[in-house]
């Protein structure tokens, strides 16, 4: 089963690291993540952009609709995202338990993903007999 790992760190404690504290906890975290994908269990991820690049999307007036920033204000940021593999909800929090970053003030967030593969199929048919129409 896959989850969805959302890291949140407080941009203020990583500012007042040193660089040498930050490049240790940076390569801790990849060799971690290294092990996670030498093992099946790191499907993807990504790390993300400072939170004042980011917009929110939303319907409204209808039409989509942007905002500057993220939805909600919060001391701490969201990091990045991971794709974990894990046989069960436990099981990814044994993995992540492990991941350096913790030790560094970082949290996350485990979301099991859901499986739309059957919803999807029945979408596809229902289309195709609407084109066929």
């Amino acid at each position: 089963m896959k989850y969805i790992c959302l890291g949140y760190y407080e941009p203020a404690k990583h500012a007042s690291m040193t660089e040498e504290e930050r490049n240790a906890m940076f390569d801790e975290c990849f060799e971690y993540d290294d092990y996670l994908r030498a093992n099946g269990h790191f499907v993807g991820g990504e790390a993300l952009q400072p939170q004042e690049t980011a917009l929110t999307l939303q319907w409204k007036d209808g039409k989509a609709a942007t905002t500057d920033g993220p939805y909600a204000e919060t001391k701490e940021q969201l990091g990045g995202i991971l794709v974990l593999e894990a046989r069960d909800m436990n099981h990814a929090i044994q993995l992540m338990s492990r991941h350096p970053s913790l030790k560094y003030g970082s949290l996350f967030e485990i979301h099991p993903t859901f499986d739309m593969s059957d919803m999807m199929k029945k979408s596809e048919q229902r289309r195709r007999k609407l084109a066929a129409q």
